[in-house]
């Protein structure tokens, strides 16, 4: 071959390439987010800011339209968002919420390319997570159940830790998109790992706010410096990121929410039900989901879940409102 020709030829195959390379990183970047909620929203949000292409959709056009002002492009309906995505995200309340989106005909299984991945970062039942993943296999879809932990600041900060479940070759493929989001990115099994690690989370989160929730009450009826209480305690062996990002909220009676009590009241009931199901005694969880329940029941399900701080005021014979 000619050196000229020799040079033309390197010169296509690199070309050629570059070019393969460009279409996988673009394929890549087409992602389809269903649900764009106190999480899902900034979740979306922060993929945009990466540098993909990301569809959202919502039930409400309010969340949609906030998407689309942040850069993202919005779509009526679950079947127009997955058209031609390579990466879709749902991110919806619970287990018949995710069934309701992934099927049916104009569910994600019927309508996203073959071989696209399927990365549900809701929280629901480990077993109806096993279920959906087969189902998705059967329908040529590649799933993850990847659940997130970190509350809606860790969304907006793109810093959540996020357990998956799925297989490592699916993993692989999704850990660009992930990193878009997160910041401790684990593999934790096959599918239905990511859920179960995920109650065993919530179950831990729950029993800590409710125990901070104990301390701040006592600190107060003591009458002591709390700002100072929790700074000290926040340095010891009691120091955790529940005390940090929920313990002002107690002390300012602040319950916006971050994670609502009625979505973390689910959540136990996902745990307690699967722990049953395991043969696993889990006393001190069992009573905490109560006292989330009597929250919910009370009418604070809209809450922050350190509104649990609450229930301890009204065991206390304290108003909420009362600082004394």
């Amino acid at each position: 071959m000619a050196p000229g020709r020799a040079a033309r030829h390197r010169h296509q195959q690199l070309t050629h390439h570059v070019s393969t390379d460009l279409r996988k990183r673009s394929a890549m970047s087409k992602i389809a987010v269903i649900g764009l909620g106190i999480m899902g929203l900034p979740m979306a949000k922060n993929l945009v800011a990466a540098g993909h292409e990301v569809t959202g959709y919502n039930r409400s056009q309010d969340k949609v339209d906030a998407f689309v002002e942040a850069g993202g492009k919005g779509a009526g309906s679950v079947k127009e968002a997955v058209a031609g995505a390579d990466v879709v995200i749902t991110m919806v309340p619970d287990s018949p919420d995710v069934e309701a989106v992934v099927t049916g005909e104009d569910g994600v299984f019927a309508n996203a390319p073959q071989g696209a991945l399927w990365i549900d970062a809701s929280t629901i039942r480990p077993d109806v997570a096993g279920r959906l993943a087969e189902a998705a296999r059967e329908a040529g879809i590649r799933p993850l159940d990847a659940p997130v932990s970190g509350g809606e600041q860790g969304a907006i900060d793109g810093v959540l830790s996020i357990m998956v479940g799925g297989s490592e070759e699916d993993f692989a493929a999704a850990e660009e998109v992930l990193n878009g989001v997160g910041k401790t990115i684990v593999r934790v099994g096959p599918a239905g790992s990511g859920q179960t690690v995920k109650a065993a989370n919530q179950l831990i989160v729950a029993s800590n706010i409710q125990v901070l929730g104990e301390a701040v009450a006592f600190l107060e009826a003591y009458g002591v410096d709390t700002d100072a209480a929790l700074k000290v305690l926040g340095g010891g062996l009691a120091g955790s990121k529940v005390l940090d990002q929920k313990g002002q909220k107690m002390l300012d009676r602040n319950f916006d929410p971050g994670f609502r009590l009625a979505l973390h009241h689910k959540d136990m009931g996902i745990v307690t039900s699967a722990a049953r199901e395991a043969q696993v005694a889990i006393p001190l969880g069992a009573l905490v989901a109560q006292l989330v329940a009597a929250t919910v029941n009370q009418g604070d399900g809209a809450l922050d879940h350190s509104g649990l701080f609450k229930q301890v005021l009204q065991l206390s014979g304290r108003e909420a409102e009362d600082k004394a």
